[in-house]
């Protein structure tokens, strides 16, 4: 998918507006910048909405592609690049952020609603051509989900660039289990706008109590609505991009999107590494480029026409070979079961491990692991161990690994796994982590999306969260309701579906895959580690092997 971009027939200077009204139907005024070319035609505009201050200076890392200049802000498309091209960039402060007056509720109805009144206002600017377009990370990729949901008439295309579409699976609660990524997120910015330079501004800006919306909301009851993709509402074009290392906040919606979102004019890129990098690279910037050119430009570049999906294949220690593909997941995925044996492990295995093998064994059996306590810590420096990776001990629970491969095997799309549990408490946590191991018995990690080593895949789920929608629920991604709390009795046994994030890897011949079932966060999830209730003592069993069938679900890729 590699085309030759040809220079824009002219260059246009930059011009640039500060501290622009932009007027809301409630009578609210929020400010933007805008940056357009200095020029009386018309041009398309980009927009982002957001709470990070149009203002503020991001000053970005030496490796990125994309060079430092007085202009750039975090996440967000840089006008150096963009307005020579013909395209006119705006950001907006979201209500009570940054110099835009009122009060600050990050993704929620309201602030749909500002961005479409946004998106029309930009619109019926006299240097606008009328069209519209969204491209942003995270924050900026998040809110295009429910801006479109509401079908703003002057939106032409969106892309969301490694941005959740659900605030409560995605983002809030991972199969019912709390992120505290978002917490120490929310508290960062409260922070920013309360104490640091923005509160010259916008000192009382912050009064809802956001986060005691969130953490009190820890079901799925509908208080989230405006915060979920609705992907029957949500027909703009659009090009949808994920990242592999996303796991825990950016990856699952675009997927998701991919597949359910109503649009007819869908594309998909998933890339690899760190959360910024990958959009501000030539390539990035080209395939945003195109698209935009093709929705809000006209330009009939032949991007629609191209395969629609765009995937970088990883090969371990973050080496990727980019391939396009038709569809998602892939049909030629060879769905492949490896099921749970944890009657002894295999030579040369940890002593918590047990066997992932072919076939179901005949005869069912069970192991029991500590529910790793937090013991006598008080509530204070129990809920601090999460923070600072107290919660990470190598060994815990059961590591379910395959004897060597004989070949390299291309696992590519979404994964799941089904097995039985029960507890020796009311409820129980369940941390799924894919792993590549060595022939010498290491773990192959990844650049993550913060930065730090990630594994393969991820997935979780707290057992009392395990009612799966039937209307949803796909073989290889279940889909929880989240409506009540189905807790355990001593002694029941119980079958859990537990959805692990898409992941795409070509594990080595002579590696070994590994999955590992745990009571708390393992290595690898330094930048996403959640909440363990004070439940969590006692011990937890694993049941397997005959009637008991349970297994880990590959999207096994044959070679072509």
């Amino acid at each position: 998918m590699n085309v030759e971009m040809k220079p824009a027939a002219r260059a246009y200077a930059l011009l640039i507006e500060k501290d622009v009204d932009v007027s809301m139907r409630d009578g609210a005024r929020l400010k933007a910048d805008v940056f357009r070319p200095d020029d009386d035609g018309k041009f398309p505009a980009i927009l982002n909405l957001g709470p990070y201050q149009k203002d503020k200076l991001w000053v970005p890392p030496p490796t990125l592609e994309e060079k430092p200049n007085p202009y750039m802000n975090w996440e967000t498309v840089n006008p150096e690049w963009w307005v020579p091209k013909g395209y006119a960039a705006v950001r907006v402060d979201g209500r009570g952020s940054g110099k835009s007056p009122g009060q600050c509720e990050p993704w929620s109805l309201q602030e749909a609603i500002d961005f479409y009144d946004a998106i029309e206002w930009a619109a019926k600017q006299p240097w606008c051509n009328g069209k519209v377009g969204l491209s942003g990370i995270s924050y900026f990729a998040i809110n295009q989900w429910f801006v479109a949901n509401l079908q703003p008439p002057s939106l032409k295309a969106i892309i969301p660039w490694e941005g959740f579409a659900d605030l409560y699976r995605e983002a809030l609660f991972h199969g019912g289990l709390l992120s505290l990524f978002m917490p120490n997120w929310f508290t960062a910015h409260l922070m920013h706008h309360t104490v640091g330079r923005a509160s010259q501004n916008l000192p009382d800006a912050w009064q809802t109590n956001t986060l005691y919306f969130w953490l009190h909301n820890n079901l799925d009851s509908g208080a989230f609505r405006g915060a979920q993709a609705q992907w029957d509402k949500i027909t703009v074009p659009m090009f949808t991009v994920g990242n592999w290392s996303g796991m825990a906040l950016h990856l699952r919606g675009n997927t998701e999107a991919f597949m359910r979102a109503a649009s007819k004019h869908k594309k998909l890129r998933i890339h690899a590494g760190t959360h910024v990098h990958p959009f501000y690279t030539e390539e990035g910037r080209r395939d945003q480029l195109r698209f935009l050119d093709y929705w809000l430009k006209g330009i009939d570049n032949g991007i629609m026409s191209e395969p629609p999906v765009k995937l970088a294949i990883r090969k371990g220690h973050d080496v990727v070979e980019w391939r396009d593909e038709h569809e998602w997941p892939l049909k030629r995925t060879k769905w492949t079961k490896l099921y749970f044996d944890v009657s002894k492990s295999a030579p040369g295995m940890a002593e918590n491990a047990a066997g992932l093998v072919s076939t179901n064994p005949d005869k069912s059996t069970a192991r029991t692991y500590p529910a790793s306590s937090l013991g006598s810590m008080g509530s204070t420096s129990a809920a601090s161990s999460q923070v600072m990776g107290g919660g990470i001990k190598p060994g815990m629970g059961i590591s379910f690994e395959t004897p060597p491969l004989p070949q390299d095997l291309e696992v590519t799309g979404p994964l799941a796994a089904a097995f039985w549990v029960s507890s020796s408490t009311e409820d129980m946590d369940l941390f799924l982590t894919l792993r590549n191991i060595d022939a010498d018995g290491n773990e192959i990690l990844e650049t993550g999306q913060q930065g730090a080593p990630v594994p393969v895949a991820k997935g979780w789920l707290r057992v009392s969260h395990r009612e799966l929608d039937p209307q949803l629920t796909l073989p290889y991604r279940p889909y929880h309701k989240h409506r009540r709390r189905l807790y355990l009795t001593l002694g029941e046994i119980v079958k859990v579906d537990v959805e692990i994030w898409p992941t795409s890897m070509v594990f080595k011949r002579g590696h070994r895959i590994r999955l590992d079932v745990q009571p708390r966060d393992g290595v690898g999830s330094a930048s996403y580690l959640h909440y363990h209730a004070d439940y969590n003592t006692g011990t937890n069993t694993i049941y397997a092997g005959g009637e008991h069938e349970s297994f880990l679900l590959l999207p096994v890729i044959p070679a072509r």
